[in-house]
């Protein structure tokens, strides 16, 4: 897609179409990206979420003095490692009531529109609440998604009765409303975050992880805030790739490209050569992450260390170009799920904007009278004395959900994001490398087919010739074909070309999602 003076793309046309809308209304590239995350939070419910998790990077008038968002919520004060494990929990499950963090999506959304936006978040919350109200017609994808969480949903009796109407997942064409949810974000439009972490949301949400042994508090909830915080980045191929700083894992994606960049290059982007790099370089950066990311308010990252060239070309070294290493299993819990959307504007500010709930519908487990579906970012704490990612008070999780943002020679050149959870640097470092190594439009670049090594095995797309699965499983990489509906992740992409006054989108066809512009 290509336009002229305004472009989004997001993981649901109707969210798109939102965007777009809000910018011919007379707001800028926050407000869309804000109104559409809104819709994103009630029309795919499985992926994101007022109960989820926010990172945002912002490239004002697509200057290169990045700023970076941190939405991300934190555990209750009363979260201890040794609580846990006096009580024999050594790990927090997926589905387990302490898997609950605090919500951070709404502070962030109502401190960008304050900082940043033009129309206000009463109105930027106006098309989410009909659309919870009046309900939305189910999309393919989200409901492939729904389809496959219905067994979670099931065992909560609340998520069951909001979330299963009629007692199953609703399919594709179907129509579905949240009127509960509808209330909530009216309470939000009218009296902005206050509504949700010291009004009578905080106090439903609070009830209903009490009632089931959770730590959480209204004080938990009440002194909740986000913080700004400086981006981290790296040079890659001349241009500078920016990230969130830790306790999100864009650092990995910026070790993974310093790997990669020490590498040769390759012509083809199929080829055995290039896809046997990746996996290995995969593996050496994972592996750091797991040692290493944590909430740098509680413990110290070595994030310059870590982004160095000597570290770069340390684990390069590792690599040996015919064979694959055995991979350092992760401590990261598999399959989460998240949204991410990106939207330029006309004075060319850029916004990557991401969401998430974690897992598909986050812990599955809705709060009665708010319709707020909880996230279970908590699931990716360790209950592990002495590792640096430990639970503790107030302290944040280390997180999947990682915004991008691309810069060269004074201006956002190009803003972009993979979804995935446990996939999202390695997929960044893939349509990133796909634009800028192989000279790829974003569509194309999204397009282009994937793999990513798992504990199982390496994890094919359909698309990756025969005689190349052939050729990894001969340097030792066990193939695994990715299931038809479980695709590698998801994106969406705006590069800006400044020569010639445009905006070119893709957006992800794993997704339902759309790229518009006008």
């Amino acid at each position: 897609m290509i336009a002229e003076r305004g472009a989004a793309a997001t993981a649901h046309p109707l969210a798109s179409l939102i965007a777009i809308d809000t910018l011919r209304a007379g707001g800028n590239a926050v407000d869309a990206a804000i109104a559409a995350a809104a819709a994103l939070a009630v029309i795919e419910p499985a992926m994101t979420g007022i109960g989820g998790d926010c990172f945002v990077l912002i490239a004002p008038k697509g200057g290169d003095k990045v700023i970076a968002y941190n939405g991300a919520g934190r555990a209750p004060a009363a979260a201890s490692a040794d609580w846990f494990l006096e009580r024999g929990i050594s790990a927090i499950a997926p589905d387990s009531v302490h898997s609950v963090t605090v919500p951070g999506a709404v502070e962030a959304w109502c401190r960008l529109s304050d900082d940043h936006g033009k129309l206000g978040i009463d109105r930027l919350l106006q098309p989410a609440i009909e659309l919870a109200a009046k309900g939305f017609i189910v999309a393919p994808k989200v409901a492939s998604d729904w389809r496959r969480s219905a067994d979670r949903l099931r065992a909560d009796p609340i998520a069951r009765a909001v979330l299963l109407p009629k007692g199953k997942a609703p399919g594709a064409g179907d129509r579905v409303a949240f009127p509960a949810l509808a209330r909530a974000l009216k309470a939000i439009a009218k009296n902005g975050a206050d509504a949700f972490y010291r009004g009578w949301i905080a106090d439903d949400i609070v009830r209903r992880l009490r009632a089931e042994g959770g730590l959480h508090t209204r004080e938990d909830f009440a002194r909740h805030r986000g913080d700004y915080a400086d981006p981290i980045s790296t040079s890659y191929r001349g241009t500078r790739v920016w990230e969130c700083p830790p306790p999100g894992q864009g650092l990995t994606t910026l070790m993974l490209l310093n790997i990669l960049a020490e590498c040769p290059q390759t012509a083809d982007p199929l080829s055995v050569a290039r896809l046997h790099t990746q996996i290995e370089a995969s593996k050496l950066a994972y592996a750091e992450r797991d040692r290493h990311l944590a909430d740098p308010q509680h413990v110290e990252v070595p994030v310059k260390r870590l982004l160095s060239r000597a570290h770069a070309k340390r684990l390069a070294a590792a690599i040996d170009p015919a064979r694959a290493m055995p991979a350092v299993p992760s401590d990261l819990l598999l399959h989460p799920d998240t949204t991410y959307l990106t939207v330029v504007d006309k004075d060319r500010t850029a916004v990557s904007f991401i969401n998430s709930v974690y897992y598909s519908f986050g812990s599955a487990r809705v709060a009665p009278k708010s319709g707020v579906v909880l996230q279970n970012r908590g699931a990716c704490f360790l209950i592990q004395p002495g590792h640096p990612n430990c639970i503790g008070p107030g302290k944040r999780p280390m997180h999947t959900i990682i915004p991008a943002m691309a810069t060269k020679g004074g201006r956002a050149v190009i803003a972009f994001g993979v979804m995935g959870g446990h996939y999202q640097p390695v997929g960044q470092a893939h349509v990133l490398g796909n634009m800028l190594d192989f000279a790829m439009d974003p569509q194309a670049a999204l397009d282009c087919p994937r793999l990513f090594f798992e504990e199982g095995g390496v994890t094919v797309e359909s698309g990756i010739p025969d005689s190349v699965r052939r050729e990894l499983a001969d340097r030792g990489h066990r193939i695994v074909p990715a299931e038809p509906d479980d695709p590698l992740g998801g994106g969406q992409a705006i590069a800006i070309d400044w020569k010639r006054g445009i905006l070119i989108a893709g957006s992800e066809p794993r997704k339902d999602g759309a790229a518009l512009g006008y």
